[in-house]
């Protein structure tokens, strides 16, 4: 008989589905789709089918799918097909046949959910498919999370056959009489899955002849444990990280407080796509020099003297700009500069984005441009004068914004002032001002 007690309890026991869904069950003709097909007819669910001509295996391609119609109107239930180009796709999109086959038929069985009004995309992996998944996630190096093998729900992917390992399938096959096709390329091993298949998991079976129910007793510690290390890491976020704007702040004590620090820190880092590798090397990095920046895909991450900055990753300098006596505004980098001159010594107090210039002081052209190393000017209320990288150490500015900070510089070389921070002295209103030039900063983006 039909397993179909098991099948009906796994599906409740995973909350896969209810009875009431209407589940579209991706066929290929093979053992593994047949029986999940028998299976769902005998329980009674709601269900269409679904096939995928990839046209790579010619005539057989062609055979498999005429086979699956013949199921579906065996059985009383849509179908639907489609066929593939796959061997063009993969070459457009510079990608291998497995991976084009797999984004065809997985963007197309949501595309048939959704015009059909399917709740759920059922999918024949078992639990030998399990076993290879694993094998093949510890040999790419893929992590915990590469251990919790296939999910037996993911979104709209249910796999109800998770409770069956393939010896039970070939068995229900054969007790039940039930015509399936076989694909040709299952059988070679120039796919890493299937040299796992046929060569490696039967050497396994030698030493544990139940390997099977090992692997899914492991499977179960494993997702367990990455339960607690997201419980873990989630706790951990809500304590050490900081929220800046578009940043995310860690302190460096915080960091090599953790414990175990590599597995800790890369979860952290891994939704802002930081490796492995680059984890080693910010670990190996807290107790040096500041300044070193770790980049991923599109984030960077600055270590920043007593913290870790992670930024969305940007081009924050800019091209110097001028600015002629006659100018009223200007636009550069992300910013609005207004300029406002006033018959009278009016000085701009409470406003760290303007400052009021001694007009008769000012040489233009003017020049809007970022720091340089060796720069130097005169803070406000001091007679000497004061490197700037100093001064952006004791205002502690982080490193990776000294770039955007825009100073504007006098047609003679001087730093009149840095934008938003502090004036130059030597260009302050006094009492011998007799006019004012106001410069405005606003951040536009």
């Amino acid at each position: 008989m039909l397993p179909v007690k098991s099948f009906t309890e796994f599906v409740v026991q995973n909350s896969l589905f209810t009875a009431n869904s209407k589940i579209l069950v991706a066929v290929s003709g093979g053992m593994d789709s047949v029986v999940l097909t028998h299976l769902f007819k005998a329980a009674g669910y709601n269900f269409g089918i679904a096939h995928c001509n990839f046209q790579l295996r010619g005539a057989e391609a062609i055979s498999d799918q005429q086979f699956c119609n013949h199921l579906a109107q065996q059985l009383g239930v849509p179908f639907h097909t489609t066929n593939f180009n796959t061997q063009q796709y993969a070459s457009d999109n510079k990608i291998s046949i497995q991976m084009a086959a797999r984004e065809l038929r997985y963007e197309w069985f949501e595309q048939i959910r959704q015009q059909y009004n399917y709740d759920a995309i059922a999918l024949g992996h078992h639990q030998n498919d399990t076993i290879e998944t694993i094998l093949l996630n510890l040999t790419r190096g893929t992590g915990i999370a590469g251990l919790h093998g296939i999910l037996p729900r993911n979104g709209v992917l249910v796999r109800p056959l998770l409770f069956l390992g393939r010896d039970d399938i070939s068995r229900i096959i054969t007790e039940q009489n039930l015509a399936y096709v076989e694909d040709s390329s299952n059988a070679s091993v120039k796919y890493a899955r299937n040299k796992l298949r046929h060569e490696v998991i039967p050497k396994l079976k030698e030493l544990n002849p139940n390997l099977e129910n090992t692997f899914d007793n492991n499977l179960r510690h494993f997702r367990e444990l990455e339960t607690i290390l997201e419980q873990r890491v989630t706790e951990l976020k809500q304590q050490v990280f900081r929220y800046h704007d578009d940043e995310v702040h860690l302190s460096v004590e915080a960091v090599k407080a953790l414990h175990p620090q590599h597995l800790l820190l890369y979860k952290l880092l891994q939704p802002y796509g930081f490796t492995e590798v680059v984890v080693d090397d910010i670990i190996s990095s807290l107790n040096k020099h500041a300044g070193r920046q770790f980049e991923s895909t599109v984030f960077k991450l600055i270590l920043d003297r007593d913290k870790l900055i992670i930024a969305p990753k940007s081009n924050t300098t800019f091209n110097p700009v001028q600015l002629n006596m006659g100018d009223s505004e200007l636009d550069f980098a992300g910013y609005k500069l207004n300029i406002l001159h006033d018959d009278t010594p009016l000085i701009v107090k409470d406003n760290p984005l303007a400052v009021s210039i001694d007009a008769d002081l000012l040489q233009y052209p003017l020049t809007i441009r970022p720091w340089q190393q060796g720069d130097v000017f005169y803070p406000l209320g001091m007679k000497t004068r004061k490197k700037l990288s100093d001064f952006f150490i004791g205002e502690k500015v982080p490193l990776h914004k000294k770039d955007s900070i825009p100073l504007i510089v006098n047609g003679n070389g001087d730093i009149i002032w840095i934008g938003g921070y502090r004036p130059d002295n030597r260009y302050k209103v006094s009492r011998n001002t007799k006019k004012v030039t106001i410069f405005e900063l606003y951040k536009v983006s």
